[in-house]
C-alpha cells in the first residue's frame, strides 16, 4: 500500500515517525507533502521518504492518503484534492471534530473513510488512538488499525464516541504535561534542584500509568495502597480533593469534547 501523507506538522511527524519506526510500513512507500516544503523535506531526508511538490501529486497514486492538518482548513484542502483521489482510495483524516459525514461531503461517493483521532505520544509508540469507518472494507480497516498499532494503543469505536476520545485521550497529554509541570515546582519549592524535580515529576506519572496498565487494577485501588493512615500521601489527597483537582479534570475533559462538538458543526452563522 502506497500511503500518502498530507501535512508533517507535530501529529503528522509522531505518526510517520511511529509507523516507519516500527516498520508498520516501508519508508519507501510513503510519500510525503506540506504547504511548508522545508517540514516535508526534512521529514524525508530523516526516513527516506518521497516528498510530493503539490498535494495533488502526492494523492494521485496513493493507495490511503493520511490528512494530518488542521480542522479549519479540511475542506479547502480535501476539495482541492478530490478530484486526484483515486476510486478504491483509503482517506484517513485525524482532524479533531470533523466528521464522517464532512469528509464524505468533500471526498466524494466512492472513497473509503477513516476517521481518526490520535494524540502525540505517538512519537515514543506509546500514544492512543481511536478509529471509525465508512465504506472500507474488513482488510482496510485491519491494516488502519495495524499502521496505528505502530504508535501504542488503538480502540475502534462508534462515531458517537470521537468526541469524547477527543477530550479525554487527543487532548489529554496537555493535562498530562501541566501535572508534571506542577509537580516539579511543587518539589523545586521544597528545595529540591529543577532537574531532579522534572526527572522525578515524569517517572513518576509514567511508572504510576503503567502500574494501572500492568496490573489492571483500578487507580483508587493502587491510591490506596500509597495512603498509609495518618500520613503523608492521604494527608496530600485531602488537599488535591480539597483544592478540586478530580473535578478541574473532568471538567478539562468536558470542555474539550464540547469544543470537539462545535468544530463538527461548522462556524457560527
Amino acid at each position: 500500500m502506497k500511503l500518502a501523507v498530507i501535512g508533517t506538522g507535530q501529529m503528522g511527524q509522531a505518526l510517520v515517525h511511529a509507523m516507519i519506526s516500527q516498520a508498520a510500513i516501508p519508508a519507501d512507500s510513503v510519500v510525503l507533502y506540506d504547504a511548508q516544503a522545508e517540514k516535508a523535506q526534512a521529514l524525508a531526508e530523516t526516513f527516506g521518504c518521497e516528498v510530493a511538490l503539490s498535494g495533488r501529486e502526492a494523492v494521485n497514486a496513493a493507495d490511503a492518503v493520511l490528512l494530518a492538518v488542521k480542522p479549519q482548513v479540511m475542506k479547502i484542502v480535501l476539495e482541492d484534492l478530490a478530484g486526484d483521489l483515486r476510486a478504491d482510495a483509503l482517506l484517513i483524516s485525524i482532524a479533531a471534530g470533523v466528521t464522517l459525514t464532512q469528509l464524505r461531503s468533500w471526498a466524494g461517493p466512492s472513497v473509503a473513510l477513516a476517521r481518526v483521532m490520535p494524540n502525540t505520544p505517538a512519537m515514543v509508540h506509546s500514544g492512543v488512538s481511536a478509529a471509525c469507518f465508512d465504506q472500507a472494507s474488513e482488510e482496510l480497516q485491519a491494516w488502519t488499525m495495524n499502521l496505528l498499532e505502530s504508535s501504542g494503543l488503538v480502540f475502534k469505536v462508534p462515531e458517537t464516541a470521537m468526541d469524547a476520545v477527543t477530550g479525554l485521550s487527543g487532548s489529554g497529554p496537555a493535562y498530562v504535561m501541566l501535572m508534571i509541570e506542577a509537580l516539579a515546582d511543587g518539589g523545586v519549592r521544597m528545595g529540591l534542584p529543577r532537574d531532579m524535580a522534572l526527572q522525578m515529576a515524569a517517572q513518576t506519572v509514567y511508572g504510576s500509568a503503567k502500574l494501572v496498565l500492568a496490573t489492571g487494577k483500578h487507580p483508587g485501588v493502587l491510591k490506596d495502597q500509597v495512603c498509609s493512615p495518618g500520613g503523608t500521601t492521604i494527608e496530600a489527597v485531602a488537599t488535591l480533593e480539597k483544592n478540586g483537582l478530580r473535578s478541574s479534570l473532568i471538567e478539562a475533559v468536558t470542555a474539550a469534547t464540547e469544543r470537539s462538538r462545535e468544530l463538527g458543526r461548522g462556524p457560527k452563522a
